[in-house]
């Protein structure tokens, strides 16, 4: 057993993180009377090698992740632009401020994150993986915009508890201090297009008018051809550049202020991870031109005004595409597992808006529904038997 404990520290010494419950993603800790390690928060144990042979799988996933990104760069980089968007001059020379970057691979998810040689990379935010291995800061491409985290992690915490309140059911293991604490600062990739949208649209709508005849109600019903066109320019729109962040997630925690949209500067990453894109301007755009589109289709709508019914008959619209540039916006995530699955938590590292789902805890629900069902039950034979 101290051959085991002394072997599992060097070893422990050696990796990029400590190590986590592959379950449930808690700290896992070496308990020298069963020579195992044991989780904090489900109560797994593992073997040392079975730990260790775990970690060895995903060390070398992430080396085959890491290859397979660089290759990617400069064929989504053509592909963008054959889309017809004028792109960024994006550059991988991030001159001396290059000097003091690190980049890190997920074996797990694949995500490749940046951040300065300061900040400690201990688990994959996405994923909760807890192995982040260290890779070559090459390949990286400089963003053209940042806008900087305004809310600390002490507001992203007290939001996540205002989530977590009155949940009775929720996993105690969510609301652990030592468990929120874990939440991390990120710099999503987002693609920002600019350009401009032009259409026309067909309506068909109605005015009625209601009169007393006699004895009977009388409904007269008009009807209207309405024709409405217009264009709309469309400036920075986000389209999320991560195939790691669910884009339900991403569209639920905008807008963003860009009265905060800075040039980049390393000078923003201390104490925060940044994530590198992973999905190309010419594969975003197909989102861009949708959110574009329908925030046309919609204005054109709502000049419609005075009638009783408005329906769309036709419509006709198209993009006018113009500069995307490359930006990366303040994210809190908090990712956890529970009985397998995944949970992961969103925030506006701007303006605090928050977006998560939570597990529920079947135990104590039952245990709550057999509390209240059996007095119930109990209470409902005692009124039977007085009835008699």
């Amino acid at each position: 057993t101290e051959h085991e404990e002394r072997r599992m520290r060097a070893s422990m010494a050696a990796q990029v993180t400590n190590y986590q419950c592959p379950s449930c993603t808690g700290p896992l800790h070496f308990v020298g009377a069963s020579g195992k390690l044991e989780c904090d928060y489900c109560g797994s144990t593992y073997d040392v090698a079975e730990i260790e042979a775990f970690y060895a799988e995903k060390e070398e996933k992430a080396a085959a992740a890491q290859q397979s990104a660089e290759e990617k760069t400069a064929a989504e980089r053509q592909a963008a632009e054959e889309g017809g968007w004028e792109m960024p001059d994006l550059s991988a020379d991030w001159g001396a401020e290059g000097d003091g970057m690190k980049a890190y691979s997920c074996p797990s998810c694949g995500a490749e994150l940046i951040c300065d040689a300061s900040t400690a990379a201990t688990f994959c935010p996405y994923c909760g993986n807890p192995t982040v291995v260290p890779g070559q800061f090459a390949g990286t491409l400089k963003p053209d915009f940042v806008i900087p985290f305004k809310l600390s992690r002490e507001d992203a915490i007290r939001e996540l508890k205002k989530h977590y309140r009155g949940k009775v059911f929720l996993p105690k293991s969510f609301s652990k201090e030592n468990h929120l604490q874990e939440i991390q600062g990120v710099y999503v990739p987002f693609w920002l297009f600019s350009g401009e949208a032009e259409g026309n649209a067909h309506y068909e709508c109605t005015r009625s008018h209601k009169r007393t005849e006699g004895e009977y109600e009388v409904i007269k019903t008009e009807h209207f051809d309405v024709y409405r066109a217009g264009t709309m320019p469309f400036e920075k729109v986000p389209v999320d550049a991560s195939t790691k962040m669910p884009d339900d997630h991403m569209d639920s925690i905008e807008p963003y202020n860009y009265d905060d949209l800075k040039p980049f500067s390393t000078a923003y990453l201390p104490g925060f991870l940044a994530d590198k894109f992973d999905v190309s301007a010419d594969k975003s755009r197909e989102r861009a031109d949708v959110r574009c589109l329908g925030s046309l289709k919609k204005a054109l709508q709502g000049t419609v005004t005075g009638y009783a019914t408005c329906f769309p008959r036709g419509e006709h619209a198209d993009i006018q595409r113009g500069k995307v540039h490359y930006a990366l916006l303040p994210v809190w995530l908090l990712n956890t597992k529970w009985q397998g699955k995944d949970f992961l938590f969103a925030m506006n590292g701007q303006t605090g808006k928050l977006v998560g789902d939570l597990p529920v805890d079947k135990g104590r629900f039952w245990g709550m529904f057999a509390a209240i069902a059996v007095p119930l039950s109990v209470l409902s034979s005692v009124i039977v038997l007085l009835m008699r």
